[in-house]
């Protein structure tokens, strides 16, 4: 809903400003929205596909909650475009001017984007644009150095905030008895060779083996383990149980399980979902903006932009985490749903400055259309970043410690996004680099 909201908002706010400024132009409302859908759809249709495909991609994860989410937000993400292309645009003209009151715009009348804090900072950034850039990625690579020695996995008795009744009993009975006796592992094998079993996963690690149910064809072993639960410590056990129980005959039927099991697994399954799908989100987006912005180098420079935001934001917020919240690590979904967020999210932002670079540098070049397109898209882009930003920090009240953590990093990331890539970084490079921004096209002057 978080994701949904934030996004459609975007393209509403990027479509509302882009058809006010045309109404300067034009007396006929539906000409200047035609206009208005002309060069803001694009971008629209750009960035909700990057969203929608890189939560698709969560459809190959191991993690059913993932596919589920990945799927609706997918969704989601489908109808806001849609809505935003279709069923706003259509509310917009059938209203008709009246609805900008009390500040109506008049055709003739000041475009208020020439003249604004975001046209002046782009004059000042064209000055010294290498030494912008290179301040700003200091700024982001200072950021990203906060999240040396990041630590990464919750215990069942840290994901909350504050701590239920639940979790004090849990403790209680550790401090009393051997630390896994709240959370036993249970091993479950063939009734036939349960007593070889037994045999077998009485290891190091391993307190107590204690027999469980059985139905004549399977049977129980309850195993108590000194460490604490869902520590490196027990998973390790449960590696070494698992492995020792693959010295029954081949065939036998040797399961471990329980809260510790759960944890490595589910520990397993997302290492193998970041190393899949980080990768696919990455080719993704970087081949939604070539299709874009039909060029190379724009698309590398704005991949390195967001992903430099995404570590910059992710140092920042492990500094939160440490000395505000004192929270102990991250939790195991937070780094690839936070990932996922930022890098599709955060390159809206560019997306919707860059195609409007792109549209006016046909005309006056590439430094005079960035500067341009700076100041026209300054405005909505900030109101559209502060809003998604205040949005993903909503979740920061809800008691679980993921959902905080994933609403304070995209949140920071979003503002970096906003108020530092797409206001310097970028538009730095782009007066760096002049028409080389586009390569290999080569119908943009400097």
């Amino acid at each position: 809903s978080v994701l949904v909201f934030g996004a459609a908002t975007n393209y509403a706010l990027l479509l509302i400003a882009r058809y006010r400024e045309e109404l300067l132009n034009f007396e006929d409302r539906r000409e200047a929205m035609r206009i208005a859908i002309r060069g803001a759809g694009p971008a629209i249709l750009a960035s909700g596909s990057t969203v929608a495909v890189a939560l698709a991609l969560l459809l190959l994860a191991e993690i059913e909650g993932r596919q589920v989410l990945g799927l609706v937000s997918a969704v989601g993400i489908v109808v806001a475009m849609i809505a935003g292309l279709l069923v706003l645009p259509s509310a917009l003209v059938v209203f008709g001017r009246w609805i900008f009151w009390p500040f109506v715009p008049k055709v003739g009348g000041k475009n208020p984007y020439e003249k604004s804090i975001w046209s002046k900072l782009g004059k000042a950034v064209s000055k010294k644009p290498l030494a912008v850039a290179a301040i700003g990625v200091a700024i982001l690579g200072g950021l990203a150095s906060g999240g040396l020695g990041i630590k990464n996995g919750l215990s069942a008795t840290e994901i909350f905030i504050e701590k239920p009744e639940a979790v004090l009993g849990q403790e209680v009975l550790a401090d009393a008895f051997p630390a896994g006796s709240a959370t036993p592992t249970i091993v479950v094998v063939e009734s036939d060779y349960v007593d070889e079993a037994r045999e077998l996963v009485d290891i190091p690690g391993v307190a107590e083996i204690s027999d469980g149910q059985s139905d004549g064809n399977y049977s129980e072993l309850r195993l108590v383990l000194d460490a604490e639960p869902e520590s490196t410590e027990a998973l390790q056990v449960v590696r070494d149980l698992r492995t020792t129980l693959d010295q029954l005959p081949d065939g036998v039927v040797a399961l471990v399980g329980g809260q510790d099991a759960s944890t490595l697994d589910v520990t397993d399954a997302t290492a193998r979902d970041q190393a899949l799908l980080v990768p696919l989100i990455l080719i993704s987006v970087f081949l939604i903006l070539i299709l874009l912005l039909r060029s190379l180098a724009a698309p590398i420079f704005l991949m390195i932009a967001v992903v430099g935001s995404f570590f910059s934001a992710l140092g920042a917020s492990w500094l939160i985490f440490q000395f505000v919240f004192g929270f102990p690590a991250l939790d195991l979904t937070v780094l690839i749903l936070a990932f996922l967020f930022l890098v599709a999210l955060g390159v809206d932002y560019s997306i919707f400055l860059v195609t409007r670079a792109q549209e006016e540098a046909r005309t006056i070049g590439t430094r005079a259309g960035m500067r341009k397109a700076l100041g026209a898209t300054g405005g909505v882009i900030t109101s559209a970043g502060i809003l998604l930003a205040a949005v993903f920090t909503v979740l920061g009240v809800l008691p679980l410690i993921a959902l905080a953590q994933v609403g304070t990093i995209v949140g920071i990331g979003v503002l970096l996004d906003t108020l530092l890539v797409r206001t310097i970084i970028v538009p730095a490079l782009a007066f760096v680099t002049g028409k080389k921004f586009w390569w290999p096209r080569k119908d943009f002057a400097d």
